[in-house]
């Protein structure tokens, strides 16, 4: 009986270890997220506004790799309404932004005057849409940012455009907004970032990028992506150079990209951040890193989709 009840014990113990090992939910982001989902009215549709094929898994692939096997035919986009991007004010101003910097690391950037307008005219657009101004709200309320809107600009420009050395000896060579949205290459063996859907698509419509298959979600794969997905783990070569496992939502707007990693940013004080939220349909981890009072890296990593994770739960 002593012996039953010691198992039984020691059972419990690991399973509840294991337990407390998993992070939980925050629940108070989840709400946050999926009203600014709601109010994200630029956000692309799928089906209507760009189709995506995931094609074929790829493989694993070392970090700096040059020779992969292509799992994926053709264009993980096979269509996007370009018009309807370019006429969608937050979009075309983030469109212009995406040319203005140096794609290596060590190369020190140069700012331009006529850029420097180009990203006011970006964050004044972000601020005016009502999921940064919800965010905003959310900010203020926790403390962390002032309810004058120029300083929130400034704080929001420091974060994401504000220059710093991401590789030594040289210049100000790095951003988080060019590391996100743009994407970097370290060494010319190694994609760095590059965690945005519009980028993608430009870079793949140019021949400058090559989709080779999308990456498993779970150990089991019963959660294989399909063409409505808004997070994606994909593998890609870029100029030649592979990333072999990238992330990003696809179809949403940036000023909800912006948002959410800002506000994730700027509630946790750590060098780096894993939040477990669930979005619309997704649970995901949104991981964040810093770079002193700038964004390092920031990308979603998704773990189920299409309401998988309640229905487990459920069980």
């Amino acid at each position: 009986m002593a012996v039953r009840l010691c198992g039984f014990l020691l059972l419990a113990v690991l399973v509840s270890g294991l337990h407390a090992s998993r992070p939980a939910v925050n629940q108070e982001l989840s709400n946050l997220f999926n009203e600014l989902w709601r109010l994200d009215v630029n956000r692309m549709k799928p089906g209507i506004d760009y189709t995506i094929s995931v094609q074929g898994r790829a493989g694993y692939v070392n970090q700096g790799s040059h020779v992969v096997l292509d799992h994926a035919s053709l264009p993980l986009f096979s269509n996007v309404n370009e018009n309807k991007l370019r006429n969608i004010t937050t979009f075309s101003l983030f469109m212009k932004l995406l040319d203005n910097y140096e794609r290596s690391t060590g190369i020190t950037e140069r700012v331009t005057p006529e850029e420097l307008t180009e990203i006011n005219l970006f964050l004044d657009a972000v601020l005016e849409t009502q999921v940064m101004k919800r965010a905003h709200q959310y900010l203020v309320s926790k403390g962390k940012s002032s309810s004058d809107s120029r300083q929130f600009k400034n704080q929001l420009n420091l974060i994401w455009f504000h220059l710093y050395h991401r590789q030594r000896n040289t210049g100000p060579d790095s951003c988080g907004f060019e590391h996100v949205f743009v994407g970097e290459t370290k060494s010319g063996t190694e994609v760095i970032g590059f965690h945005n859907w519009v980028q993608f698509f430009l870079q793949e419509k140019n021949s400058h990028l090559d989709y080779k298959g999308y990456q498993g979600y779970t150990a089991r794969d019963q959660d294989l992506p399909d063409q409505d997905d808004h997070v994606l783990k994909l593998q890609f070569s870029w100029h030649g150079v592979v990333k072999p496992v990238g992330s990003a939502f696809i179809g949403t707007s940036p000023e909800f990209e912006m948002a959410i990693f800002t506000v994730v940013f700027l509630m946790n004080t750590e060098r780096s951040t894993t939040v477990l939220v669930n979005i619309d349909q997704c649970q995901m981890e949104l991981v964040v890193v810093r770079k002193g009072r700038c964004l390092g890296t920031a990308y979603p990593n998704l773990l189920s989709s299409n309401s998988r994770h309640v229905s487990q739960h459920a069980h």
